[in-house]
């Protein structure tokens, strides 16, 4: 299943570009005039406070990218009593930490029985556990340090676009509820309850999963780790990394550091700074749109409950009202290959019409991109290699788990035992003449899509037999 929503940290570009309005979509008039390609969330965040334009020539530890992976560890070495400075080759944050959906579910793809027959049982439940863990910490930081990033335990829908689809979900919530998780069943009959559409066979909610805004959320990563006493340089891009016998020399765009330590935190902007990490993720774009401002009723009838929405589809749809409930945010991925967000806007627009007919009548006023970062086998890695300390891999779940793995390397880095995670002693895997450019990847989506559309007709034709 290919889902982005991700959080990562790093190399895109999140300027603003104005287009004609029939450059975008041609006379239908979906889409505003000057179409905004930059995120939605960051016209709702603060602007980032000024940082230096400068690296420090020495510092105990040295972060690379900013997003909330790179932003966690620093804020947990930092209150550790250790100098600290991250680098980041753009804007601090203009990755997908504040790019994504800002859905956060539990992280953890594979199921306990998956990772049972691949691990042993205790190990699987080890490994299922840090999910749970990742989300109530994100609740905790947020709390805990005052982020004003619109929070909330709202819960997400999880819709079968197809009647097997529905019964292979009412099984696996019996599997889910034999681990602690809430998840209640919603048939078809109720589904307008929790969601105002007609083009699913029901679904699960899971009562305790969240929604955020992600700009201002990484906003509050950036200010507490400033607090702490972190040097954040932006536009300062990382061009190599070697080790001497006790430390570490890192060269950059405006100038030389040494570290005794270093952290990479570049998730799915993962480059051949480090090309070990690199053959080990798989680098997925991810396509978001966001409405006009929309009638009040609409969004009510629409969302009725205000939880956060997914569906079964091989290639993930997700999608919410946006936090004041004036917008319906939706994301998923609908090209093979790579595009540019002005082109993959109108084929979003399509799906998301498709299940919410009532917004074919309103205008597209953002549609933007973002990088996440999958692994071959859908686990989130984190561990040391060649001295250095890493973690990545989130597949496109990683709003909680990315600063929770960020806060534990932090603790690693420290030399705390509270740092071992269950993920620390898995085999990070790559596949044979794998570099970091995953060429099998349009074939994929294109197999997975043909397959979703497959079902999409099937489905159809039997909603209105």
């Amino acid at each position: 299943m290919l889902q982005a929503t991700g959080t990562e940290d790093s190399r895109c570009d999140n300027g603003r570009t104005k287009l004609p309005e029939t450059s975008v979509a041609g006379s239908d008039g979906r889409f505003a005039a000057g179409l905004n390609t930059s995120s939605y969330w960051l016209e709702t965040a603060e602007p980032a406070p000024g940082l230096p334009a400068d690296p420090l020539g020495k510092v105990d530890c040295v972060v690379v990218g900013s997003g909330y992976t790179g932003l966690s560890s620093a804020i947990e070495i930092a209150r550790g009593g250790r100098s600290v400075m991250v680098l980041e080759s753009g804007d601090a944050g203009h990755g997908c930490s504040t790019r994504n959906g800002g859905q956060i579910s539990t992280s953890i793809k594979p199921s306990l029985n998956a990772l049972a027959k691949k691990y042993g049982l205790e190990k699987a439940r080890a490994i299922r556990s840090e999910g749970q863990a990742a989300l109530d910490w994100i609740e905790d930081f947020v709390t805990r340090e005052q982020i004003d990033c619109d929070f909330s335990r709202c819960g997400r829908f999880h819709a079968a676009h197809a009647p097997d689809q529905f019964e292979q979900l009412v099984q696996q919530t019996r599997e889910l509820r034999s681990e602690g998780i809430e998840a209640d069943i919603v048939t078809r009959a109720e589904q307008h309850s929790e969601l105002g559409t007609d083009a699913y066979f029901g679904g699960v909610v899971f009562p305790r999963h969240a929604s955020v805004n992600p700009a201002r959320l990484h906003r509050g990563f950036l200010q507490v780790a400033l607090d702490a006493g972190v040097h954040v340089t932006p536009h300062c891009t990382v061009t190599e990394i070697s080790k001497n016998q006790d430390s570490f020399h890192i060269k950059t765009e405006r100038g030389d550091v040494t570290a005794r330590d270093v952290v990479v935190a570049t998730n799915g902007y993962t480059s051949t700074l480090t090309p070990w990490l690199q053959r080990r993720v798989i680098p997925i774009g991810s396509y978001i749109i966001t409405t006009e401002e929309l009638p009040t009723q609409l969004v009510d009838k629409l969302f009725p409950t205000n939880r956060i929405a997914s569906d079964t589809c091989k290639v993930v749809y997700y999608y919410r009202a946006t936090p004041d409930r004036k917008r319906i945010m939706f994301g998923g991925r609908v090209t093979a290959s790579e595009t540019d967000p002005v082109k993959s806007a109108p084929k979003l627009c399509d799906d998301m019409c498709r299940i919410f007919p009532e917004l074919a009548e309103y205008r597209i006023s953002h549609a933007w991109q973002g990088t996440v970062a999958y692994s071959f086998d859908e686990l989130a890695h984190t561990g040391v290699h060649d001295g250095i300390h890493y973690a990545m891999g989130y597949c496109g779940s990683g709003v909680s788990m990315a600063g929770y793995l960020g806060m534990r390397l932090g603790q690693k880095v420290l030399g705390m035992k509270e740092g071992r995670t269950a993920f620390d002693d898995l085999r990070f895997p790559t596949r044979p003449l794998y570099s970091g450019k995953p060429w099998f990847l349009p074939a994929a989506v294109a197999w997975y899509r043909w397959q979703d559309r497959r079902q999409h007709k099937k489905a159809a034709g039997m909603a209105w037999s």
